[in-house]
């Protein structure tokens, strides 16, 4: 009978190619280590020998650290994977984490329901990425991880924000240089209870340690108190999913209010938003920018290739990600991190 090949190590490798296993391991692991030609070397070399690479359990049994780091997203993974913001987000998450050889573990709030999968215990570390989520689920992440909050604050932990309240307040400022006869706000998420529509004084608000959407509102306010009209008298309509599915039926009842009563500035909290205010109106005949005026924020490619380009804010949804992946890895300093944005003029609101 023919004994079994023995399987080949990660010292047998390096003995074969006459480097350290320290070199080895950087290869598989931080292949920005190693230059190009060194790690394709060894990586050609592994493959004809057999070798696959460092046991992912052994190596976390020893070492402690497994080398997961897990995003939890606000929102459903169908819906981040599409949504232009929150896929630049993590192609900048991903890109960090590639370079530093990390795994990417994507988990929803939505769907985890409280719960932390048993798939997550081994992450090194969490970024936590668009709302706050349950206190049951914050709760049962494993206490020893490294956090990363980014568009909310955690108390303790690094967060991660582009500067929401002095974008606001540049473009409402800009919007407001024309005077509005009737001004209006769209929101994003800002209720604590769901609501698709418009909101009311019953209606409780999500905190500013929440939602972004808080800090948004609240510049928007004071450009208004500025131009010396009262917030208090602005319509304001919630949306709960940045979608245009969702944003629909919201912006029809806006746009289909009497003429005495329909805006004719629409300051909206996200540029999908503002997109399907553009389209909704265009299909009703108004005129953009002659009829109403929109304004949107994030600076989505979409926004600013089709007319009336999009007037907005510019994030850096993938500096964002790399900024949260530096952070939770160690390569930055773990303290707050606040991103600029730049102010986009376009024909929707010259």
């Amino acid at each position: 009978m023919t004994a079994p090949t023995r399987r080949i190590t990660l010292k047998d490798l390096a003995r074969e190619l006459g480097v350290s296993t320290a070199t080895v391991s950087n290869a598989f692991n931080r292949p920005d280590q190693l230059s190009p030609a060194l790690r394709e070397r060894i990586l050609c070399e592994a493959s004809r020998l057999g070798y696959h690479g460092p046991d992912a359990k052994a190596r976390s049994l020893r070492t402690g650290r497994s080398r997961i780091i897990a995003v939890i997203l606000a929102e459903s993974l169908t819906y981040s994977l599409n949504d232009a913001v929150a896929s630049e987000f993590l192609s900048g998450v991903a890109e960090v984490l590639d370079a530093q050889g990390h795994t990417l573990l994507l988990l929803s709030s939505r769907q985890t329901q409280g719960q932390v999968p048993g798939s997550a215990s081994m992450a090194d570390g969490f970024i936590v990425y668009g709302l706050m989520p349950s206190p049951s689920l914050l709760g049962r992440l494993p206490a020893q991880a490294s956090l990363v909050s980014v568009d909310f604050d955690i108390a303790g932990r690094p967060t991660v924000h582009v500067d929401n309240e002095a974008a606001c307040l540049a473009i409402a400022r800009h919007a407001l240089r024309t005077p509005p006869r009737r001004p209006a706000i769209v929101n994003l998420r800002l209720t604590a209870e769901p609501c698709n529509g418009r909101i009311t004084p019953a209606h409780a608000l999500l905190g500013a340690d929440q939602t972004i959407t808080r800090s948004r509102l609240t510049a928007f306010h004071r450009a208004l108190a500025e131009h010396g009209i009262d917030p208090a008298g602005v319509p304001m309509w919630n949306i709960e999913e940045n979608t245009f599915e969702v944003c629909a039926p919201v912006i029809e009842a806006i746009l289909d209010s009497p003429d005495d009563e329909r805006p004719d500035l629409l300051l909206c909290m996200s540029d999908r938003i503002a997109l399907t205010a553009v389209t909704l109106a265009e299909q009703r005949g108004l005129r953009i920018p002659g009829d109403l005026r929109i304004t949107g924020f994030d600076g989505i490619a979409e926004g600013q290739y089709r007319a009336p380009r999009l007037t907005t804010i510019r994030q850096d949804s993938t500096e964002k990600g790399r900024t949260a992946a530096r952070i939770i890895l160690g390569l930055a300093p773990a303290e707050p991190s606040l991103l600029p944005t730049e102010l986009v003029i376009g024909a929707s609101c010259p």
